[in-house]
This record gives C-alpha cells, structure tokens and sequence, in this order.
C-alpha cells in the first residue's frame, strides 16, 4: 500500500471508468493498420487528455549570519494537457532527436580532438617527406621519390653530406624495383634472380654535386634503367630541390649480377631480362662517361693512409656485404682536413674491384694534385683513391674533384 502510494503521488492512477475507456481506445488503435509502425509494432496510443503530476519538495531556506535568503519553492502541482495531434504514420515514429544529438556532440568532440593535431607541413616545401614511398612517373618508366634533409644527415659545414645523398639514390633504387612489383626476397633482387640465388652488385659509378642541400631541404630523387652491355643494367639518377627545380646531383652507375653464394659474377639469365626489360629507357647517359683510366696507388705514391678500417655488423647489407656507401666514407677518411675544410666534393667515379666481409682489416690511400700551377687556395683539388685490404687485395679505384667552398657573404 505503501508502495503504491509514492507511485501515485508522480504518476496518476486512474479512475476505473477512464482505465475502460483507454482499454476500449487501445483496442481501436491496435486494429488499426494504420497505426503499425516501420517495424510492424504496434505504436503506443496518444491519449486525448491526461495528466502529469510533479511534486517539489520545498526546502528550509539557508542561513547568513542568521538572515535567511534564497528563493522559496512552495509544493505545487503543474497539470498540463497532452497536445492533441493526428495520428498519421510520422507522428506515431519514436523521437529520435536525443540520439541525433548524442551523435552530434561525439563528432563535435572528435573534431576538436583532431585540430589539436597539426598535420599540415610548417613549410610548403615539406609536402616531399623520406617516409614517401614514391611513384611511378612517365609511362612507368621514371621512379621518383622526395626526401626531407634531417638534422642528423648534415655535416660541420651545415649541408647534407655526400653519403647522405648517396643513401638517397639507394633508397629511390630499391623502391623503384618495388613500386613495379619486383622485388623478391634479395635487397633488389627480382623473384627470377631469387630463385637463383643472384644479387645485384655496383662495379662502376660517377657522381656530379652540383650543390648540397640543407638542413629541412626537400630533395626529388628520379631514377631509371637501360641496359647496359650483354649481361649488365645501366641506374641513372637525376636530383633536384624540390621547391626551386635546380640540379643538386647527377649520377650513373653500372651494375652486374653476382652469386650469392659463390660470390661470383653471373650472366644475365633470360628470364630476368623478361622481367626487367620492359622498364628499360632507351636514353643516354646522364652523365657523359669519364673514360680515364684510374690509377692503382702504392705506398710510395700515396700523400696519404689511413689504416685500421675494419666494417662493423652494422655496415652489412642484407646480402651481407658491406654497403657500397659505406665504402665512400672509408675512402674519404684519408683526405686531409685541411681539404674538407676549404672546399667540397664536386665529383667522383669509382670502380668497384671486390667486396668485403665483417673481419676484414682496410686501408684507405689517397694522393691529392693540385689543379692549379701557382698552388692558389681558390683552386680546384683533384685527388686519387684506393680501398684496399691489408693484404694488399683492392676493393675500390676512386677518384674525387674537389671545388672551393662558396663563403657566405662575399
């Protein structure tokens, strides 16, 4: 009894002659077709006239410093009719505006959370970033690929080093393979070559810096293929600034196949010509070749040795030999600072004679000729390389030009 009290005092409880009336409106809205929802529920009638009951429970007004204030709610009964509307099938549909504005408001907050993230680059230019795969360019022929300069790829004088851009033509050169769908399990192997244990090695390059880029600066790496002789491929690779268009670097290179597991040279199996074949360009050089002949030095030719080289695990490959880049580094640690100091590599062309492992022990020689008859310091430098075990085995030719370095401000 008590129970039902508190209920009747929020809900009414009707009298017996009204609870026949609705049975009696019930039944007519239930057999009415008319009154089914989308689901075929049948929709709860809407009564002619009813009422609502609310009670506030008033409440001793709070005290300050003795002095009661505060609006006073006496306990009232509000009694309102419910509008009388048609009954058509729209407003027989449930209300759905609170879920609409549930889903409002979670949009509203997703998109406040998401423009708190700053997606967009600081700087036009850095729309090109190292973490963009590339494309496809020019009937599928040209690869191309835009790498930031990060902070930890540039050098004391404040531009990307050359193995930094060197890393660059690697990178573009693998994902080029990629991109066209052949890449196999070999760092650059197609599937063909992987089922014959075959990888592809450097024997010649030449390189051409006509600028460096800094720090932030976005390059655009294109690269591409021709053949090159019966049993070789020819990679040329042209990179410009991405936001000024101008040349930065220039290079071609020659490259053969090679065992895996022997560790010797290959022909060029058909069927990887197959594959290749129809990506090569029939294009010239973009570099003109350097036909000098590289000469071999000795100890009693060399201005310059540096010994005890030794490869570390992280200079392999996943072919497990050392990375061709690596080797410019070795070779560049014999050049005197004095040279790295007052002018910049503009070029060099490397013969690559032999690979080497994990435990092998270099050298590094250099010998420099300087390009200019009085010996004036704003001369161009020309130097001769050799990478070699200490057995005396050659590993890399290589020669360098060297240009003065431009001063800021003159």
């Amino acid at each position: 009894m008590l129970a039902s009290t508190k209920v009747s005092a929020f809900f009414p409880v009707p009298s017996s002659s009204s609870v026949v009336s609705a049975k009696a409106s019930l039944k007519a809205v239930t057999d009415s077709p008319e009154n089914l929802d989308v689901r075929g529920i049948v929709a709860k009638p809407i009564l002619s006239s009813g009422t609502m009951e609310v009670k506030a429970q008033a409440q001793a007004l709070p005290k300050v410093n003795g002095t009661k204030f505060g609006l006073k709610i006496d306990a009232q009964k509000i009694e309102e009719d419910a509008p009388s509307a048609s009954r058509t099938f729209y407003n027989q549909l449930p209300d759905w505006s609170f879920l609409f504005a549930a889903i409002t408001t979670i949009f509203l907050a997703a998109e406040k959370q998401f423009t708190l993230i700053d997606w967009k680059p600081r700087r036009p230019d850095m729309l090109g970033d190292a973490f963009d795969l590339g494309k496809i360019m020019q009937d599928g022929l040209v690869f191309r690929q835009n790498f930031s300069v990060r902070s930890y790829e540039i050098g004391a004088d404040g531009t990307a080093s050359i193995e930094t851009l060197m890393n660059h033509l690697q990178e573009t050169a693998l994902n080029h393979v990629r991109s066209a769908g052949l890449l196999g399990d070999g760092f650059g192997s197609t599937p063909q070559m992987s089922k014959r244990n075959l990888i592809w090695v450097v024997t010649k390059m030449q390189v051409l810096v006509e600028q460096y880029p800094s720090w932030e600066d976005v390059v655009e790496v294109d690269t591409w293929v021709a053949p090159s002789g019966k049993h070789g491929m020819r990679r040329d690779w042209h990179v410009h600034d991405y936001q000024t268009g101008q040349t930065v670097l220039r290079a071609t290179s020659v490259w053969v196949m090679m065992n895996k597991q022997t560790r010797r040279l290959s022909k060029l199996p058909e069927e990887v010509r197959e594959e290749i074949g129809s990506y090569f360009v029939d294009h010239d050089p973009v570099i003109n070749e350097d036909s000098r002949k590289l000469p071999k030095l000795e100890d009693n030719t060399a201005d310059y040795v540096r010994r005890g080289l030794t490869p570390r695990w992280g200079d392999l490959d996943i072919n497990q030999h050392v990375n061709n880049v690596k080797y410019i580094g070795w070779i560049l640690e014999s050049v005197p600072t004095s040279i790295l100091e007052s002018h910049e590599l503009a070029g060099m062309t490397l013969e690559y004679r032999r690979e080497c492992g994990r435990d092998s022990m270099l050298q590094s020689l250099s010998a420099v000729s300087d390009k200019s008859p009085d010996g004036s310091p704003d001369a161009s430098i020309e130097c001769q390389h050799l990478l070699r075990m200490e057995c005396g085995a050659e590993i890399v030719r290589c020669r360098t030009d060297w240009r003065p370095k431009c001063v800021q401000g003159l």
